[in-house]
């Protein structure tokens, strides 16, 4: 089963992947894509650590996640990915850090197709976490608005293969697809 949890900042989404994952009977696994690039943002990270149950696997992968999801998949397992968006700034912010044009998306264009490639295959029931960044103002700069479009598109891909898909608002869930479990 593959769900995917959209939702705004602070709108309840990873605390609703959690409870998923939690009241499973399957081993967690629970992949962090964040990097801490400041102290407000190693606050954050500090804040989800202290949230997740001592006896899930925690293993930090910033880009490469798919051959991650490949590499730890099993059946009765579950595998749960905060957050999208961030793995995506990271896609983002690699490319242009590497080639200093953001025309440049190799990087995201393959990782993103692998991810949607790997996904229908997996074993384990996966939680993908993600900001629902279309909902905002459209960004000024160049990279912020290649990061809301190319965050939307994943979001609909990974809306068509996904067996659910759920809005978070205000901590209250919206079934998009799929049925309330």
């Amino acid at each position: 089963m593959i769900q995917l949890i959209l939702g705004g900042a602070r709108s309840g989404k990873s605390r609703l992947a959690e409870q998923f994952a939690q009241t499973s009977p399957f081993e967690v696994t629970y992949i962090a894509t964040a990097e801490a690039w400041d102290a407000e943002m190693q606050s954050r990270i500090e804040h989800h650590q202290k949230q997740r149950p001592m006896d899930w696997t925690v293993i930090e992968e910033p880009i490469y996640l798919a051959n991650i999801l490949e590499k730890i998949d099993q059946p009765h397992h579950v595998i749960l990915v905060d957050c999208l968006t961030l793995w995506m700034t990271n896609l983002l912010l690699k490319q242009d850090e590497n080639s200093q044009n953001v025309e440049n998306d190799e990087l995201q264009i393959q990782e993103c197709e692998k991810l949607l490639k790997i996904l229908p295959t997996l074993q384990a029931h996966i939680i993908l976490v993600s900001n629902e960044t279309g909902l905002g103002v459209i960004p000024i700069g160049e990279i912020s608005r290649k990061f809301v479009d190319e965050s939307g598109r994943l979001h609909q891909q990974l809306g068509k293969i996904a067996d659910q898909v759920i809005f978070c608002v205000a901590g209250f869930p919206m079934y998009l697809k799929g049925e309330k479990q």
